[in-house]
């Protein structure tokens, strides 16, 4: 590197391991992570902490944890190039997020739309946890001073309450935080239910829902099974036709051809010869994957090499960014 040259900027971005990974974690988040590992400073992380707002099974928790660092890697993303760990392993991130939670609002915190929605979908269980968890993210992202967030629209409020919280503490303490800008990719920022396509693919709807590591007959079933129209037209509408706009916005992710491309090739053809291409294009897609993360998960000492480094690398830039926090705020050097 020239001695001039600018300092590559940082990201930061996690998934929680609270279920299998999806085509729409791939699509959306994970193959958009690979492409910025040569320009950006990465930090990767699975967010376990996060996870457990809802309640899980310890041992499933664990193993899915771990499960998921095998599959990032499977993906294409290289440790020697990102930071990939495991949130709970770096405590700055909880130790932060105490100092950032009394510099928010409980009117903010109250207005964020998943905390909305996830408390309506578990009014059994509505925990100061699943309240606070915006404040968490904040802290996973300032901790490290990361300069972007690549997240889909549904987390972009999230990001613009992170800005607010370090804006608010840089007013009083002067500068301390970078502030974070969203990362939105253009393509395949979100794909869609195939069970319902005006909603998101959701761990928590397994019917609309492809998973990385399902077998390939079982990825056929499922999109045989998706919900279209009666008119057998293939064409990209998605207010008059949702469920065909989701397959091809599918099909063009997988195979990298335009929607103009593939609206051509499936002219004149029925969903019967269309929905079955393109779950071949997600079967072909996510094979070498499947095939690789199983056989990284079955190399338990490589993964834990993996998520220790990761953490320590972690630790050391987060500690940097506590130590001044701390101080600015008055607690007594430790």
């Amino acid at each position: 590197m020239e001695a001039n040259a600018p300092a590559k900027k940082r990201i930061f971005s996690g998934i929680q391991p609270s279920g299998e990974l999806t085509l729409g974690s791939y699509m959306g988040a994970i193959k958009n992570w690979v492409s910025l590992q040569d320009e950006y400073n990465c930090l990767y992380c699975i967010v376990d902490m996060h996870a457990i707002t809802v309640r899980q099974n310890p041992a499933d928790l664990r193993r899915r944890s771990v499960n998921q660092l095998a599959q990032y890697i499977a993906c294409g993303l290289d440790p020697a190039k990102n930071i990939m760990f495991i949130q709970s392993h770096v405590p700055q991130h909880a130790e932060l997020s105490w100092v950032l939670g009394c510099y928010t609002q409980f009117g903010e915190l109250s207005r964020m739309t998943q905390f909305k929605d996830k408390a309506a979908k578990h009014a059994d269980n509505i925990t100061a946890g699943l309240f606070t968890y915006p404040v968490l993210m904040a802290a996973d992202i300032l901790v490290y001073q990361a300069d972007l967030v690549p997240v889909g629209q549904d987390q972009k409020q999230h990001v613009e309450l992170c800005r607010d919280i370090a804006q608010r503490f840089n007013g009083v303490y002067g500068d301390t935080f970078t502030l974070p800008e969203p990362f939105i990719p253009k393509m395949g920022a979100r794909v869609m239910s195939l069970g319902d396509p005006t909603s998101k693919m959701s761990k928590s709807d397994p019917d609309g829902c492809v998973y990385m590591m399902d077998k390939p007959e079982d990825i056929m079933c499922k999109f045989k099974r998706a919900v279209t129209d009666c008119d057998a037209c293939v064409k990209f509408d998605k207010e008059n036709k949702p469920g065909i706009s989701n397959l091809l916005s599918i099909y063009c992710a997988a195979t990298g051809k335009t929607v103009d491309e593939a609206e051509a090739a499936f002219a004149g053809q029925g969903y019967g010869i269309f929905k079955p291409a393109v779950a071949e294009s997600v079967i072909e897609l996510l094979r070498p994957i499947r095939e690789e993360a199983e056989r990284l998960t079955a190399d338990k000492a490589y993964l834990e090499s993996v998520y220790k480094d990761g953490a320590q690398k972690a630790s050391y830039l987060a500690e940097k960014t506590l130590r001044k926090v701390y101080k600015k705020v008055g607690f007594v050097a430790r």
